[in-house]
Protein backbone atom coordinates (compact mmCIF):
# COMPACT_ATOMS: atom_id res chain seq x y z
CA UNK A 1 0.00 0.00 0.00
CA UNK A 2 1.41 3.39 -0.95
CA UNK A 3 1.93 5.63 2.05
CA UNK A 4 1.73 9.44 1.93
CA UNK A 5 4.76 11.54 2.86
CA UNK A 6 5.12 12.68 6.44
CA UNK A 7 3.78 16.04 7.48
CA UNK A 8 5.50 16.87 10.76
CA UNK A 9 8.51 18.08 8.78
CA UNK A 10 8.48 20.99 6.36
CA UNK A 11 8.01 19.50 2.91
CA UNK A 12 5.65 19.89 -0.02
CA UNK A 13 2.56 17.67 0.37
CA UNK A 14 1.05 15.55 -2.38
CA UNK A 15 -2.28 17.16 -1.66
CA UNK A 16 -3.12 19.96 0.74
CA UNK A 17 -6.72 18.75 1.04
CA UNK A 18 -5.63 15.31 2.20
CA UNK A 19 -3.84 16.95 5.10
CA UNK A 20 -7.06 18.67 6.06
CA UNK A 21 -8.84 15.64 7.44
CA UNK A 22 -8.09 16.56 11.04
CA UNK A 23 -10.98 18.96 10.71
CA UNK A 24 -13.35 16.04 10.81
CA UNK A 25 -12.80 15.32 14.49
CA UNK A 26 -15.43 17.88 15.46
CA UNK A 27 -18.31 15.81 14.12
CA UNK A 28 -18.73 13.31 16.96
CA UNK A 29 -18.73 16.04 19.61
CA UNK A 30 -21.59 17.71 17.77
CA UNK A 31 -23.49 14.47 17.30
CA UNK A 32 -23.34 13.48 20.96
CA UNK A 33 -24.49 16.81 22.34
CA UNK A 34 -27.13 17.33 19.67
CA UNK A 35 -28.83 13.97 20.11
CA UNK A 36 -29.40 14.37 23.83
CA UNK A 37 -30.56 17.96 23.48
CA UNK A 38 -33.50 17.19 21.21
CA UNK A 39 -34.82 14.36 23.36
CA UNK A 40 -35.22 10.65 22.95
CA UNK A 41 -38.44 10.75 20.90
CA UNK A 42 -36.72 12.50 17.99
CA UNK A 43 -33.58 10.40 18.31
CA UNK A 44 -35.55 7.22 17.71
CA UNK A 45 -36.54 8.42 14.24
CA UNK A 46 -32.84 8.58 13.34
CA UNK A 47 -32.04 4.98 14.29
CA UNK A 48 -32.21 3.50 10.82
CA UNK A 49 -29.65 5.89 9.37
CA UNK A 50 -27.22 5.26 12.22
CA UNK A 51 -27.37 1.48 11.89
CA UNK A 52 -26.95 1.17 8.13
CA UNK A 53 -23.14 1.25 8.08
CA UNK A 54 -22.28 0.45 11.72
CA UNK A 55 -19.25 -1.78 12.40
CA UNK A 56 -18.42 -4.08 15.34
CA UNK A 57 -15.87 -3.39 18.09
CA UNK A 58 -14.15 -5.99 20.24
CA UNK A 59 -14.74 -3.98 23.43
CA UNK A 60 -18.41 -3.10 22.87
CA UNK A 61 -20.22 -2.63 26.22
CA UNK A 62 -22.53 -5.28 27.65
CA UNK A 63 -24.88 -2.88 29.38
CA UNK A 64 -27.82 -1.71 27.22
CA UNK A 65 -28.39 2.00 26.51
CA UNK A 66 -30.64 3.95 28.86
CA UNK A 67 -31.83 7.52 29.39
CA UNK A 68 -29.53 8.00 32.36
CA UNK A 69 -25.84 8.58 33.00
CA UNK A 70 -23.39 5.97 31.74
CA UNK A 71 -22.16 4.54 35.02
CA UNK A 72 -18.59 3.56 34.13
CA UNK A 73 -15.58 5.36 32.66
CA UNK A 74 -15.52 5.06 28.88
CA UNK A 75 -13.67 6.07 25.74
CA UNK A 76 -14.86 7.17 22.31
CA UNK A 77 -12.56 6.98 19.29
CA UNK A 78 -13.13 9.68 16.66
CA UNK A 79 -11.66 8.88 13.24
CA UNK A 80 -11.56 11.40 10.40
CA UNK A 81 -10.96 10.10 6.90
CA UNK A 82 -9.72 11.93 3.82
CA UNK A 83 -12.26 10.58 1.31
CA UNK A 84 -13.94 12.84 -1.21
CA UNK A 85 -17.63 13.41 -0.55
CA UNK A 86 -19.95 14.43 -3.37
CA UNK A 87 -20.46 17.89 -1.86
CA UNK A 88 -16.72 18.66 -1.81
CA UNK A 89 -15.48 16.80 -4.89
CA UNK A 90 -15.74 19.75 -7.27
CA UNK A 91 -14.23 22.20 -4.81
CA UNK A 92 -11.26 19.91 -4.06
CA UNK A 93 -10.21 19.55 -7.69
CA UNK A 94 -6.98 17.53 -8.01
CA UNK A 95 -7.38 16.09 -4.51
CA UNK A 96 -10.32 14.07 -5.82
CA UNK A 97 -9.14 13.43 -9.38
CA UNK A 98 -5.39 12.74 -9.09
CA UNK A 99 -4.76 8.94 -9.11
CA UNK A 100 -1.88 9.45 -6.67
CA UNK A 101 -4.42 10.45 -4.05
CA UNK A 102 -6.49 7.26 -4.31
CA UNK A 103 -7.38 5.44 -1.11
CA UNK A 104 -8.87 6.42 2.22
CA UNK A 105 -6.68 7.25 5.19
CA UNK A 106 -7.53 7.98 8.81
CA UNK A 107 -5.79 11.35 9.12
CA UNK A 108 -7.71 12.20 12.31
CA UNK A 109 -7.34 9.93 15.31
CA UNK A 110 -8.65 11.28 18.60
CA UNK A 111 -9.36 9.25 21.73
CA UNK A 112 -11.91 10.86 24.07
CA UNK A 113 -11.42 9.47 27.58
CA UNK A 114 -14.21 10.09 30.11
CA UNK A 115 -13.61 9.24 33.75
CA UNK A 116 -16.17 8.68 36.51
CA UNK A 117 -16.69 10.16 39.98
CA UNK A 118 -15.77 12.89 39.28
CA UNK A 119 -16.21 13.22 35.54
CA UNK A 120 -13.21 14.45 33.59
CA UNK A 121 -12.74 14.50 29.82
CA UNK A 122 -9.35 14.14 28.13
CA UNK A 123 -9.06 14.28 24.33
CA UNK A 124 -5.82 12.69 23.06
CA UNK A 125 -4.80 13.52 19.47
CA UNK A 126 -2.46 11.11 17.64
CA UNK A 127 -0.30 12.60 14.84
CA UNK A 128 -1.07 11.16 11.41
CA UNK A 129 2.62 10.31 10.87
CA UNK A 130 2.98 8.37 14.11
CA UNK A 131 4.62 5.03 13.27
CA UNK A 132 3.54 2.03 15.34
CA UNK A 133 2.50 -1.64 14.96
CA UNK A 134 -0.91 -2.29 13.38
CA UNK A 135 -2.34 -5.62 14.55
CA UNK A 136 -4.04 -8.28 12.47
CA UNK A 137 -7.60 -7.15 11.77
CA UNK A 138 -10.56 -7.97 9.55
CA UNK A 139 -12.15 -5.44 7.21
CA UNK A 140 -15.96 -5.11 6.90
CA UNK A 141 -15.84 -7.13 3.64
CA UNK A 142 -14.11 -10.02 5.42
CA UNK A 143 -10.62 -9.30 4.11
CA UNK A 144 -7.97 -10.13 6.72
CA UNK A 145 -5.05 -7.74 7.19
CA UNK A 146 -2.08 -9.69 8.59
CA UNK A 147 -0.63 -6.80 10.55
CA UNK A 148 2.39 -4.58 10.03
CA UNK A 149 5.36 -3.72 12.21
CA UNK A 150 5.84 0.02 11.70
CA UNK A 151 3.50 1.80 9.29
CA UNK A 152 2.03 5.26 9.99
CA UNK A 153 -1.17 5.17 12.00
CA UNK A 154 -3.12 6.76 9.13
CA UNK A 155 -2.86 3.55 7.10
CA UNK A 156 -4.97 1.55 9.60
CA UNK A 157 -8.34 2.50 8.07
CA UNK A 158 -7.31 1.30 4.62
CA UNK A 159 -6.10 -1.94 6.21
CA UNK A 160 -9.33 -2.82 8.02
CA UNK A 161 -11.72 0.06 8.46
CA UNK A 162 -12.86 1.67 11.70
CA UNK A 163 -12.50 -1.59 13.63
CA UNK A 164 -8.81 -1.79 12.70
CA UNK A 165 -8.14 1.80 13.79
CA UNK A 166 -9.79 1.07 17.15
CA UNK A 167 -7.69 -2.05 17.66
CA UNK A 168 -4.52 -0.15 16.75
CA UNK A 169 -5.19 2.70 19.19
CA UNK A 170 -6.27 0.27 21.91
CA UNK A 171 -3.03 -1.68 21.52
CA UNK A 172 -0.97 1.52 21.70
CA UNK A 173 -2.79 3.07 24.66
CA UNK A 174 -3.88 0.05 26.66
CA UNK A 175 -7.35 1.59 26.73
CA UNK A 176 -10.54 -0.34 26.09
CA UNK A 177 -12.53 1.35 23.29
CA UNK A 178 -16.27 0.56 23.50
CA UNK A 179 -17.43 3.36 21.16
CA UNK A 180 -16.13 4.80 17.88
CA UNK A 181 -17.27 6.90 14.94
CA UNK A 182 -15.89 7.85 11.54
CA UNK A 183 -16.48 11.15 9.72
CA UNK A 184 -15.25 12.55 6.39
CA UNK A 185 -14.48 15.80 4.54
CA UNK A 186 -18.00 16.94 3.72
CA UNK A 187 -19.23 16.23 7.25
CA UNK A 188 -17.34 19.24 8.58
CA UNK A 189 -19.04 21.59 6.14
CA UNK A 190 -22.52 20.28 6.96
CA UNK A 191 -22.16 20.15 10.73
CA UNK A 192 -20.44 23.51 11.11
CA UNK A 193 -23.23 25.17 9.14
CA UNK A 194 -25.85 23.43 11.29
CA UNK A 195 -24.43 24.98 14.45
CA UNK A 196 -24.16 28.43 12.89
CA UNK A 197 -20.37 28.63 12.82
CA UNK A 198 -17.68 28.90 15.49
CA UNK A 199 -15.70 31.99 16.45
CA UNK A 200 -11.94 31.36 16.40
CA UNK A 201 -8.99 33.61 17.16
CA UNK A 202 -6.37 34.41 14.51
CA UNK A 203 -3.16 35.56 16.18
CA UNK A 204 0.39 36.39 15.18
CA UNK A 205 0.68 37.96 11.74
CA UNK A 206 -2.51 36.37 10.45
CA UNK A 207 -2.87 33.24 8.33
CA UNK A 208 -1.68 33.27 4.72
CA UNK A 209 -1.89 29.74 3.32
CA UNK A 210 -2.54 29.38 -0.43
CA UNK A 211 -2.83 25.58 -0.05
CA UNK A 212 -5.78 26.07 2.30
CA UNK A 213 -7.12 28.95 0.22
CA UNK A 214 -7.12 31.54 3.02
CA UNK A 215 -5.48 34.89 3.67
CA UNK A 216 -6.86 36.22 6.98
CA UNK A 217 -5.88 39.16 9.14
CA UNK A 218 -5.35 38.77 12.92
CA UNK A 219 -8.41 38.99 15.14
CA UNK A 220 -11.60 37.06 15.95
CA UNK A 221 -13.34 35.37 13.04
CA UNK A 222 -16.52 33.30 12.77
CA UNK A 223 -15.88 30.38 10.44
CA UNK A 224 -18.59 28.35 8.71
CA UNK A 225 -18.72 25.78 5.92
CA UNK A 226 -15.63 25.69 3.72
CA UNK A 227 -13.96 28.42 5.77
CA UNK A 228 -14.15 26.16 8.81
CA UNK A 229 -12.62 23.31 6.85
CA UNK A 230 -9.89 25.60 5.51
CA UNK A 231 -9.10 26.84 9.02
CA UNK A 232 -8.89 23.31 10.38
CA UNK A 233 -6.68 22.06 7.57
CA UNK A 234 -4.23 24.98 7.40
CA UNK A 235 -0.65 23.86 8.00
CA UNK A 236 1.75 26.25 6.28
CA UNK A 237 -0.08 29.27 7.70
CA UNK A 238 0.58 28.55 11.39
CA UNK A 239 3.53 27.90 13.68
CA UNK A 240 6.43 26.16 11.98
CA UNK A 241 4.23 24.93 9.16
CA UNK A 242 4.17 21.33 10.40
CA UNK A 243 1.42 18.82 10.97
CA UNK A 244 2.19 18.80 14.70
CA UNK A 245 1.57 22.55 14.83
CA UNK A 246 -1.79 22.03 13.18
CA UNK A 247 -2.99 19.78 16.02
CA UNK A 248 -2.93 22.74 18.41
CA UNK A 249 -5.04 24.72 15.97
CA UNK A 250 -7.53 21.87 15.81
CA UNK A 251 -7.72 21.86 19.61
CA UNK A 252 -8.46 25.59 19.68
CA UNK A 253 -11.43 24.93 17.41
CA UNK A 254 -12.68 22.03 19.53
CA UNK A 255 -12.45 24.09 22.72
CA UNK A 256 -14.47 26.93 21.21
CA UNK A 257 -16.92 24.43 19.74
CA UNK A 258 -17.54 22.95 23.19
CA UNK A 259 -18.16 26.48 24.46
CA UNK A 260 -20.74 27.15 21.79
CA UNK A 261 -22.52 23.83 22.24
CA UNK A 262 -22.89 24.52 25.95
CA UNK A 263 -24.14 28.08 25.40
CA UNK A 264 -27.72 29.31 25.47
CA UNK A 265 -27.32 30.22 21.79
CA UNK A 266 -27.53 26.52 20.94
CA UNK A 267 -29.16 24.76 23.89
CA UNK A 268 -32.13 27.14 24.13
CA UNK A 269 -32.97 27.08 20.41
CA UNK A 270 -35.15 24.04 19.55
CA UNK A 271 -34.90 24.65 15.82
CA UNK A 272 -31.11 24.71 15.96
CA UNK A 273 -31.01 21.58 18.08
CA UNK A 274 -33.33 19.55 15.87
CA UNK A 275 -31.47 20.57 12.72
CA UNK A 276 -28.15 19.84 14.39
CA UNK A 277 -29.21 16.37 15.53
CA UNK A 278 -30.46 15.48 12.05
CA UNK A 279 -27.28 16.76 10.41
CA UNK A 280 -25.04 15.01 12.91
CA UNK A 281 -26.69 11.62 12.45
CA UNK A 282 -26.35 11.98 8.68
CA UNK A 283 -22.66 12.75 9.05
CA UNK A 284 -21.20 9.97 11.19
CA UNK A 285 -20.54 6.29 10.56
CA UNK A 286 -20.63 4.73 14.04
CA UNK A 287 -19.60 1.50 15.66
CA UNK A 288 -22.52 -0.84 16.36
CA UNK A 289 -22.26 0.16 20.03
CA UNK A 290 -22.88 3.82 19.10
CA UNK A 291 -25.55 3.19 16.45
CA UNK A 292 -28.41 3.81 18.85
CA UNK A 293 -29.71 7.35 19.46
CA UNK A 294 -30.51 6.42 23.05
CA UNK A 295 -26.87 5.48 23.59
CA UNK A 296 -25.71 8.78 22.07
CA UNK A 297 -28.16 10.59 24.34
CA UNK A 298 -26.86 8.65 27.34
CA UNK A 299 -23.23 9.56 26.67
CA UNK A 300 -24.13 13.20 26.06
CA UNK A 301 -26.12 13.36 29.30
CA UNK A 302 -23.07 11.97 31.08
CA UNK A 303 -20.85 14.76 29.67
CA UNK A 304 -23.15 17.74 29.94
CA UNK A 305 -21.96 19.11 33.30
CA UNK A 306 -18.20 18.43 33.15
CA UNK A 307 -16.44 21.68 34.21
CA UNK A 308 -14.39 23.35 31.49
CA UNK A 309 -11.23 23.14 33.60
CA UNK A 310 -11.64 19.35 33.64
CA UNK A 311 -11.84 19.13 29.82
CA UNK A 312 -8.27 18.74 28.57
CA UNK A 313 -6.97 18.53 24.99
CA UNK A 314 -3.52 16.94 24.63
CA UNK A 315 -1.28 15.69 21.88
CA UNK A 316 0.10 12.18 22.29
CA UNK A 317 3.82 12.53 23.13
CA UNK A 318 6.21 11.62 20.33
CA UNK A 319 9.87 11.81 19.36
CA UNK A 320 11.42 11.91 15.90
CA UNK A 321 11.88 8.51 14.31
CA UNK A 322 15.66 7.90 14.23
CA UNK A 323 15.18 5.99 10.96
CA UNK A 324 13.09 8.68 9.26
CA UNK A 325 13.23 12.35 10.36
CA UNK A 326 9.93 13.00 8.55
CA UNK A 327 7.98 10.71 10.88
CA UNK A 328 7.54 10.23 14.61
CA UNK A 329 7.37 7.32 17.07
CA UNK A 330 5.80 7.10 20.55
CA UNK A 331 7.58 8.59 23.56
CA UNK A 332 6.68 5.62 25.74
CA UNK A 333 7.91 7.10 29.03
CA UNK A 334 5.85 10.31 28.70
CA UNK A 335 2.84 8.37 27.41
CA UNK A 336 2.95 6.06 30.44
CA UNK A 337 2.53 9.06 32.75
CA UNK A 338 -0.51 10.22 30.79
CA UNK A 339 -2.22 6.80 30.70
CA UNK A 340 -1.53 6.19 34.40
CA UNK A 341 -3.07 9.56 35.32
CA UNK A 342 -6.19 8.73 33.30
CA UNK A 343 -6.43 5.31 34.92
CA UNK A 344 -6.33 6.89 38.40
CA UNK A 345 -8.64 9.75 37.38
CA UNK A 346 -6.10 12.28 38.57
CA UNK A 347 -6.49 15.98 37.72
CA UNK A 348 -4.09 16.97 34.93
CA UNK A 349 -1.73 19.95 34.92
CA UNK A 350 -0.18 20.99 31.61
CA UNK A 351 3.46 22.06 31.86
CA UNK A 352 4.25 22.38 28.16
CA UNK A 353 3.16 24.77 25.44
CA UNK A 354 -0.48 25.24 24.46
CA UNK A 355 0.33 23.54 21.16
CA UNK A 356 3.28 21.67 19.74
CA UNK A 357 5.59 23.33 17.20
CA UNK A 358 4.15 26.79 17.84
CA UNK A 359 0.73 26.10 16.35
CA UNK A 360 -1.20 28.19 18.88
CA UNK A 361 -0.40 30.78 21.50
CA UNK A 362 -2.07 31.65 24.79
CA UNK A 363 -4.12 34.82 24.54
CA UNK A 364 -4.30 36.54 27.95
CA UNK A 365 -6.31 39.43 26.46
CA UNK A 366 -9.12 37.18 25.21
CA UNK A 367 -12.08 36.55 27.50
CA UNK A 368 -11.98 33.12 29.09
CA UNK A 369 -14.78 30.73 28.14
CA UNK A 370 -17.77 30.88 30.44
CA UNK A 371 -20.04 28.11 31.59
CA UNK A 372 -23.22 27.77 33.66
CA UNK A 373 -22.81 27.62 37.43
CA UNK A 374 -22.62 24.01 38.68
CA UNK A 375 -25.66 22.55 40.33
CA UNK A 376 -25.64 22.51 44.13
CA UNK A 377 -24.81 19.16 45.68
CA UNK A 378 -25.52 17.74 49.11
CA UNK A 379 -22.37 16.96 51.14
CA UNK A 380 -21.78 13.36 52.10
CA UNK A 381 -23.12 12.48 55.58
CA UNK A 382 -19.68 11.45 56.82
CA UNK A 383 -16.79 13.14 55.08
CA UNK A 384 -14.32 10.76 56.75
CA UNK A 385 -15.66 7.94 54.55
CA UNK A 386 -14.82 9.82 51.35
CA UNK A 387 -11.58 8.52 49.77
CA UNK A 388 -8.80 11.05 49.29
CA UNK A 389 -8.71 12.63 45.85
CA UNK A 390 -5.63 11.77 43.77
CA UNK A 391 -2.94 14.42 43.57
CA UNK A 392 -2.65 16.58 40.47
CA UNK A 393 -0.38 14.99 37.87
CA UNK A 394 1.97 17.32 36.03
CA UNK A 395 2.23 15.99 32.50
CA UNK A 396 5.65 16.03 30.80
CA UNK A 397 6.43 19.13 28.78
CA UNK A 398 6.15 17.28 25.46
CA UNK A 399 2.48 16.49 26.19
CA UNK A 400 1.32 19.81 24.76
CA UNK A 401 -2.27 20.94 24.99
CA UNK A 402 -4.83 23.20 26.62
CA UNK A 403 -7.94 23.25 28.81
CA UNK A 404 -11.42 24.13 27.59
CA UNK A 405 -11.39 27.17 29.89
CA UNK A 406 -8.22 28.57 28.29
CA UNK A 407 -8.26 31.07 25.44
CA UNK A 408 -5.77 30.35 22.65
CA UNK A 409 -5.17 31.84 19.21
CA UNK A 410 -3.71 30.48 15.99
CA UNK A 411 -0.05 31.40 15.78
CA UNK A 412 -0.32 32.80 12.28
CA UNK A 413 2.97 33.17 10.43
CA UNK A 414 1.56 35.14 7.47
Amino acid sequence: MTQPPAQHARRTPLSGWRRGAKALAIALTVAVVAAVAVGGFYAWSLSQRLQEAAVPLADAPEQPPALSEYAEPFTVLVVGTDECDDQVREAFGARCTDPENDGTRNDVNMLVHVSADPRRVTVVSFPRDLELPIPECTAPDGTVFEGSFKPPINSAYAAGGLTCVAETVSQLSGQSIPFAAKVSFGNVVNITDAIGGVEVCIGGDGIDDPDAGIDWEPGPRVVTGYDALAFLRTRKGIGDGSDLARIGNQQQYLSRLVNKLRSDEVLSNPGTLIGLANTAVNNITPSESLADPIRIAQLAYTLKDVPFDDITFVQFPVVDDPDDPNRVVPDEASAAILWDALERNAPLALTGEAGANGGVIADPSAPAPTEPAPAETTPAPDATDTPAAPEVVELPSNVSGSKADQATCSAGNG
